[in-house]
């Protein structure tokens, strides 16, 4: 029987594994999947041996105050997976925990796989010598990324992503309003603060402030919220209680993230997955970030892309404003939705751009990730 280990401690790691672990379970049904992982991937069958919220930390400053109980958690499943020896490790994202548990694995004649290319080509590229010692096999979700590996002894697989695979090339915007009860005729903006309870802790109050400011320039506007957890619910419903908004035109919502977007004039969305979601289903943004201060000077200065959305990463180009840290203020980011919210012929300019992105993307990641590593357990 095939023995899969996996590390998956973000939303968006937790999704990507659970397509791959159904697409290898195709071929090998009885194959057993163990680590760390999220719901997404326990509902096909993963064992998870700590729960993945505990790596669902951003920022140095954050990091640094978990890292004693990530540490701790990360020997233990080194211990755990030498003594086992599955036939292969698979860490998805998360490179700061996964590198240094592949390097490892690897030196010890486990072969690792690491799903989602660490971002080298847009910070921190002094990494790539720790890739080389720590990973076999890279699966890239982007088209520029197998190049970066091209002179190294690392193999790396396009594969597209598995968000441009599940997403519909066209969703029709009313058909999804009609769903959700949305009036057809209100414009309506979504907004995405994060998923990570860090996230919010920085940025719920900002968007909550940035919607009264557009409601009271656009008096009709719908605020939808998709969210992913109870906790940052709880965190959201208190910033709009703090600040007085809890019975301004808001509806939160427990995920349907894409019908939230889809059913959206625009939307305000943290940086990260969440921006290429968007992207995907054809909407106009504006994207924000915020972080400690120190984390924020830390990470400023190991920037090589003079963009940080995804969108605007795969186009080249500025498609979408951005906001970030001082200047993600509700006054900057207001006037940019109401922007978009007016202006029918920069949204329909900016869907066009996301739609070839969208193709682009489009590979069958499932399988093709599957494909890649199947090869791997068939010699085991």
């Amino acid at each position: 029987m095939a023995r899969v280990a996996m590390v998956a401690g973000e939303a968006s790691s937790d999704q990507l594994a659970a397509h791959l672990i159904t697409a290898l379970k195709l071929h090998l049904p009885e194959a057993k999947f163990y680590g760390i992982g999220g719901p997404k991937m326990q509902r096909e069958g993963f064992d998870s041996l700590w729960p993945a919220e505990k790596l669902a930390v951003r920022g140095y400053a954050e990091v640094l105050r978990h890292y004693p109980a990530i540490t701790r958690m990360r020997r233990q499943l080194l211990r755990r997976l030498l003594r086992d020896r599955p036939d292969v490790f698979i860490g998805v994202d998360g490179s700061d925990f996964n590198l240094w548990l592949e390097k490892r694995l690897k030196r010890c004649g486990i072969p690792t796989i690491h799903f989602v290319s660490p971002s080298i080509w847009a910070w921190r590229r002094n990494r790539m010598s720790k890739i080389i010692q720590s990973v076999s096999h890279i699966l890239a979700l982007y088209p520029f990324e197998p190049a970066l590996y091209r002179d190294t002894a690392v193999r790396c697989s396009y594969v597209g992503h598995p968000l441009a695979d599940v997403i519909p090339l066209d969703i029709d915007q009313r058909v999804v309003r009609e769903r959700l009860g949305v009036p057809l005729e209100r414009p309506v903006v979504t907004l995405m603060p994060g998923s990570r309870q860090s996230e919010l802790h920085f940025m719920a109050e900002t968007f909550v402030e940035t919607a009264k400011l557009l409601l009271a320039r656009y008096p009709g506007v719908q605020f939808l919220v998709p969210l992913v957890s109870r906790e940052t619910r709880v965190q959201f419903e208190t910033a709009l209680w703090k600040l007085k908004a809890d019975e301004l035109p808001f509806t939160l919502m427990f995920g349907h993230a894409t019908d939230a977007i889809a059913a959206s004039d625009a939307v305000l969305v943290a940086s990260g997955t969440a921006t290429l979601e968007t992207a995907l289903v054809g909407r106009p943004m504006v994207i924000a970030y915020k972080m400690s201060p120190w984390s924020w000077r830390l990470m400023r200065g190991m920037r090589y892309l003079p963009w940080v959305g995804l969108p605007n990463i795969l186009a080249g180009r500025y498609v979408v404003p951005e906001f970030l840290q001082d200047d993600a203020t509700p006054d900057n980011l207001a006037q940019a939705l109401g922007n978009l919210l007016v202006d029918r012929q920069a949204r329909a300019a900016i869907s066009r751009v996301f739609q070839g992105i969208h193709r682009l993307l489009r590979q069958d990641t499932a399988q093709k990730a599957a494909d890649a590593v199947l090869p791997y357990l068939q010699k085991a």
